[in-house]
């Protein structure tokens, strides 16, 4: 297939007298296409497809499609049928009111040319530009930023299902390539053990007994395992995608103790980040955030928030689930300074705001990043002061630092903390801090206080944050941020936000462009008609709470 391009730029007379005369007051797909003119076009999307071979369907009419299918919750039979039936669509596509459309299996060939080309961005990207040409979005002032659990597709698995699940779907996809030799491999208790799904079967309920059946199940994968690596094998099954899971989950989950293959205690697994969860989606992972833990991703929503402006969605980042907020803030600056919407101020929660954050935000973009910061971690105490870095003169130059008694320290060094940053290590004498009548509100070390500092730089930053975030002013600033709530709320209610469509980090992400694209479609439609931003909801009892 190759692509030949469409000129969108027209909508045929008969086409828009019809969709007037149905819709005199306008719609959503009609209002944003008379507003914006068409968001997308044909060479956007030129490098998907070849130079030769036949025609395609308007990349830039599906891209249109897919966001307007997200908008209003569409299945691909759904959306391809109002392709063909709707006047608003055909309004908003500039079709021919004859024109039959296309099969729906065209959307899903589409998305899958995105998710190949990590494309998904450009038709955010478009819609986006769209509307910043109609200066309804533009760089500097204010934006906020806040992240969501995703859930994977697949069904969650406990321990045993998983290890279960893993050597069954590995069975069978060997079962598929080489049945006659698997057959002659095969104990016959094999046949009971993982024939059925772990849904369907009945596992131990006492904890030794389920221990066991896992130490079985680790004992059995070994066994195949060491069965598919010599070379009298058939050729190619150690390369099959389930073998190759099968073994690095056999990795995680067991090792051999005294010639016996055992599972690993939960504490010698390997961290969320890397853990495997399901052999139906390789990518999925773990995360946790407080008491909430769930498999599957994390997306990032960034948004303007002007009262003189639609409130629109900047940047979207899907990451896996236990990546930090703060190692995904860089990235989101990054992308917003090529679209060229970096704001002044970037309003975020505690997970992404850190001393080192605050300066490289700063120093790389020109952003006053605003969070709470956290609090000094040193000992706490029932009664008196307690002496943190705030209390202590630090001298950069001379690379000394003196203490609330007056003492000078004894030693300076340049270190690493335990996750890899620089710091800066000092430490006071114990002559000194021994008779020191401060002591008791200082330490309780018998070698003398030690202290550790940040780069010179994210020192002075952190100590101004901390200051600063104790002001009534600082709180009616960051209050603003706690609008971004509003915005993962809605993409989870009207748009499915919260659950995988699709397996696949790469697919998630497409989803999520989608899905930034489509809630953009309904503010920009909501800007336009003069709707208001509703209300936070109180209930009548928090309603009568007493002030103060």
């Amino acid at each position: 297939m190759s692509l030949r391009g469409v000129d969108l730029a027209e909508i045929p007379e008969e086409t828009a007298r019809a969709a007037r005369a149905v819709f005199p007051k306008g719609c959503l797909a009609m209002r944003v296409r008379d507003t914006l003119g068409p968001l997308f076009a044909d060479a956007d999307f030129a490098e998907l497809f070849p130079v030769r071979g036949r025609p395609v369907v308007s990349p830039a009419r599906l891209a249109l499609v897919s966001v307007l299918q997200f908008a209003e919750g569409l299945t691909d039979r759904q959306a391809a049928h109002a392709v063909r039936s709707r006047l608003d669509w055909k309004y908003a596509l500039s079709l021919e009111l004859t024109d039959t459309g296309f099969d729906f299996s065209v959307l899903s060939e589409f998305r899958a040319r995105l998710v190949e080309a990590d494309a998904g961005r450009a038709v955010f990207d478009a819609m986006l530009r769209a509307a910043g040409d109609a200066g309804l979005v533009k760089a500097g002032k204010r934006q906020r930023t806040d992240a969501t659990h995703v859930l994977a597709a697949t069904r969650d698995l406990n321990r045993l299902e998983f290890v279960v699940e893993t050597l069954r779907a590995a069975l069978n996809q060997i079962a598929e390539a080489a049945g006659d030799w698997l057959a002659a491999l095969a104990a016959p208790e094999w046949f009971d053990r993982y024939s059925a799904r772990p849904e369907d079967s009945r596992f131990p309920s006492r904890r030794a007994a389920r221990i066991a059946h896992g130490d079985q199940c680790g004992a059995d994968g070994m066994v195949l395992l060491e069965a598919l690596w010599p070379d009298a094998a058939p050729p190619g099954l150690r390369t099959l995608p389930a073998v190759e899971f099968l073994r690095r989950t056999w990795v995680q989950q067991f090792h051999h103790v005294d010639g016996v293959v055992r599972w690993r205690e939960p504490k010698n697994t390997p961290p969320g980040l890397i853990r495997l969860r399901t052999p139906h989606e390789p990518e999925a992972r773990t995360g946790a955030k407080r008491d909430l833990g769930w498999s599957g991703y994390k997306v990032h929503l960034s948004e303007t928030c002007e009262p003189d402006a639609p409130h629109l969605i900047t940047h979207i980042h899907t990451t896996a689930a236990p990546v930090r907020d703060d190692a995904a803030l860089e990235d989101i600056h990054t992308a917003l300074a090529d679209r060229g919407l970096v704001p002044d101020e970037h309003l975020v929660d505690a997970g992404y705001v850190d001393a080192e954050q605050i300066h490289h935000a700063r120093r790389d973009h020109g952003i006053t990043l605003v969070g709470p910061v956290g609090k000094n971690t040193i000992r706490q105490q029932t009664a008196g002061r307690v002496f943190d870095s705030t209390h202590f003169t630090v001298d950069w130059d001379q690379r000394q630092a003196v203490c609330p008694g007056g003492h000078t320290s004894v030693q300076w060094r340049d270190a690493r903390s335990e996750y890899g940053t620089s710091v800066t290590r000092v430490r006071f004498a114990a002559r000194h801090c021994g008779p020191c009548e401060l002591r008791t509100s200082c330490t309780n070390a018998a070698t003398g206080r030690n202290l550790t500092l940040r780069p010179k730089d994210e020192h002075e930053i952190l100590q101004q944050a901390r200051a600063e975030q104790d002001t009534d002013h600082w709180r009616r600033r960051y209050g603003h941020r706690a609008g971004v709530e509003g915005t993962i709320s809605q993409g989870i209610q009207a748009f499915g936000l919260r659950r995988s469509r699709y397996r696949g980090l790469a697919k998630t992400r497409l989803q999520h462009h989608l899905t930034g694209a489509a809630i953009n479609l309904a503010r920009l439609d909501a800007w336009l008609t003069g709707r208001p931003l509703a209300r936070t909801r109180v209930s009548p009892f928090a309603a009568i709470r007493p002030t103060g």
